[in-house]
């Protein structure tokens, strides 16, 4: 059985008292969710001071994105066991705003998440398309292409393990959101792909989540569809208590 998993993504926002803060609220709302995993990915400046106050509580910890090598010449990057030695268990990895604003490719982004295998880390591969792909048709192709490049080289047993973020790009920060149906919709046909990629108990065992303005109101109908498996947050996650109601979306 898959256990949802609720992750936050909070961008560039808080300063490290403003995260501790928040992260202190959140354990104690969240406390009872025990059918539920509940990670925030956080800016890497606010993740050391975030892993004293989560620690024996169950809020996990994420990175919102590091490099792929072990170490070295690489002004401003993060390493793997970097984000390992502030406590992390996840790391995002192909975020479409590192991919369209960044610019990071699928070959780079394919390097990152076979380093965070690597490293024991979870990796969360963020895949999905523009309002234009959606319009015009295409956007089952690339859905399909940003997997087939993102688990390029991939093992069956690692993928049953990471996670999967199905984010439109039409619906982030914009307050639109995907209909349950049309979430559910694509998600079965990555599962389907993920089948045909590598078997029927991969695609079983892999988590797929729903990203895009993902909010208290909305969360139910979402959780309701059969293929998905949790939600990546953005805004929502940046409260505690509107964060707490979409982790409790069961209660």
């Amino acid at each position: 059985m898959r256990i949802p998993l609720m992750a936050g993504n909070w961008k560039m926002n808080k300063t490290v008292d403003e995260a501790v803060a928040m992260v202190n609220e959140l354990k104690g709302l969240v406390a009872d969710a025990d059918d539920v995993d509940v990670a925030i990915c956080a800016p890497a400046v606010n993740l050391y001071a975030m892993n004293e106050v989560v620690e024996g509580s169950n809020v996990d910890l994420g990175a919102e994105n590091m490099y792929w090598r072990d170490s070295g010449a690489y002004t401003g990057e993060l390493s793997p066991a970097m984000v390992k030695s502030v406590g992390c268990k996840y790391v995002i990895v192909g975020h479409s705003e590192r991919r369209e604003i960044f610019g990071e490719n699928d070959e780079l982004l394919n390097l990152k998440l076979k380093a965070a295998i690597d490293n024991d880390l979870t990796p969360i591969l963020c895949i999905g398309e523009t309002l234009e792909e959606r319009e015009s048709g295409v956007l089952f192709e690339k859905i399909k292409f940003q997997l087939a490049a993102g688990l390029s080289g991939v093992q069956a047993e690692a993928v049953k393990d990471m996670v999967l973020a199905y984010e439109p790009i039409w619906a982030i920060g914009t307050g639109k959101t995907a209909t349950p149906e049309q979430a559910e919709e694509i998600i079965k046909f990555i599962r389907q792909t993920i089948a045909s990629m590598y078997d029927a108990e991969t695609a079983q065992s892999i988590r797929i989540q729903y990203g895009g303005s993902v909010k208290p109101h909305n969360v139910k109908e979402i959780m309701a569809q059969p293929n998905i498996d949790g939600a990546l947050v953005g805004g929502a996650s940046l409260e505690a208590e509107s964060f707490s109601k979409i982790v409790n979306f069961n209660k």
